[in-house]
């Protein structure tokens, strides 16, 4: 197994071939299938036939991932509940259903305006994985406003429901032609929350290598 590499090809495939519980953290971004405009893939499936695709390439995740490892799933409305699901049966115990608030949401015609995306995340085992609260603790309203004595000194951990802009075509960071570019900052909240340096992170949909930048920006392994 080849490290800090970018591999192309089917994910279910490429993580066939990786060794059983040999990854710290899984993040995934997986086509929506709501039809956005890929290259060569259908993303606009049948129910069933994305259901099945869904639950094996998210069983193999649990193959990969060690004992105390973590796995987070970014998903759209359409199919959050039956990502939930999947993940239940496979085995993964539920952390937190947490919401991408983002700005500049996306304009409707027939409907409210979207503006968040769901972060599914689970881990392996129930009582042992990793959570860094000391790496990503922020200042609470009891230090700022109130001055209470009783508030934690390194402040409070996040809420689950976190406000990131999307990458927008104007920013620095964009990658031209890419529909759905998740932002840097988001990526290294997960990465610094459930890995520690040296740590081996896998995204089995690469994307725009958003998740290869933050890992090794903060010095962890990455497998995309």
């Amino acid at each position: 197994m080849e490290i800090n590499k970018v591999y192309l090809g089917d994910c279910i495939e490429i993580m066939g071939k990786l060794p059983s519980k040999s990854v710290d953290l899984v993040f995934a971004d997986p086509p929506f299938n709501i039809g956005i405009k890929y290259d060569v893939y259908n993303d606009k499936k049948p129910y069933r036939e994305y259901y099945e695709w869904s639950e094996k390439w998210i069983k193999e995740t649990y193959r990969l991932l060690k004992d105390n490892g973590t796995i987070y799933i970014a998903i759209g409305d359409e199919f959050a509940a039956e990502i939930n699901i999947i993940l239940k049966k496979i085995g993964f115990y539920f952390r937190n259903w947490i919401i991408w608030y983002y700005t500049f949401g996306q304009s409707q015609r027939k409907k409210f305006n979207r503006s968040h995306t769901h972060i599914l995340y689970f881990t392996k085992n129930k009582d042992r994985f990793v959570f860094n609260d000391k790496d990503i603790r922020i200042p609470s309203a009891r230090q700022l406003i109130y001055g209470d004595k009783r508030a934690n000194p390194y402040g409070k951990i996040p809420d689950d429901v976190w406000k990131f802009s999307r990458v927008c075509g104007t920013f620095r960071e964009r990658i031209i032609n890419h529909p759905c570019q998740m932002p840097e900052d988001l990526l290294e909240l997960i990465i610094k929350t459930s890995s520690d340096e040296g740590d081996l992170v896998l995204d089995p949909f690469g994307g725009t290598g958003t998740t290869a930048v933050a890992s090794k920006k903060l010095k962890r392994n990455f497998i995309t």
